[in-house]
């Protein structure tokens, strides 16, 4: 696989690893922290889509609290190009969670278009909605 074709991106939210997990394989928390309607199969094989069906996939692995793999794909994507993969890692940092989202195996010429992709409508919203909670309405919400 051609490097170049590598998006890596990390950002670091104020709560555990459990929470941000849990969300991102949750209809109802991926929808919460992008706010756009996400449907979520969490199981291992498990389909998903997001933004309105701008995005879909499969969760491949997923490791509880610590990795998902996921192949992905948006609309944007030429028909008889395979699905991207995505590797998100959540790691503990004293109560935080420093994420790592590893994009690969995308398009070529869609690499600046996804990256301030995932800013503006991923790691943007998830840190204002992840800053402005309490631990407790986490658990409400998604445990």
């Amino acid at each position: 696989m051609d490097e170049a074709n590598e998006i890596r991106l990390t950002a670091v939210f104020p709560v555990d690893p459990q929470i941000l997990y849990t969300a991102w394989l949750s209809s109802r928390g991926h929808s919460a922290f992008t706010g756009s309607k996400a449907k979520v199969d969490q199981n291992v094989g498990g389909r998903f889509s997001a933004w309105d069906d701008f995005i879909t996939g499969e969760t491949v692995e997923a490791e509880p609290y610590g990795r998902i793999v996921q192949k992905w794909r948006n609309t944007d994507f030429p028909e008889n190009h395979p699905d991207s993969r995505l590797e998100i890692l959540f790691e503990d940092e004293q109560g935080h969670t420093k994420m790592t989202l590893i994009h690969t195996g995308f398009p070529e010429d869609m690499a600046d278009e996804l990256k301030s992709g995932w800013r503006e409508y991923y790691l943007g919203p998830m840190r204002k909605y992840f800053t402005r909670r309490t631990r407790e309405k986490w658990e409400d919400a998604f445990l």
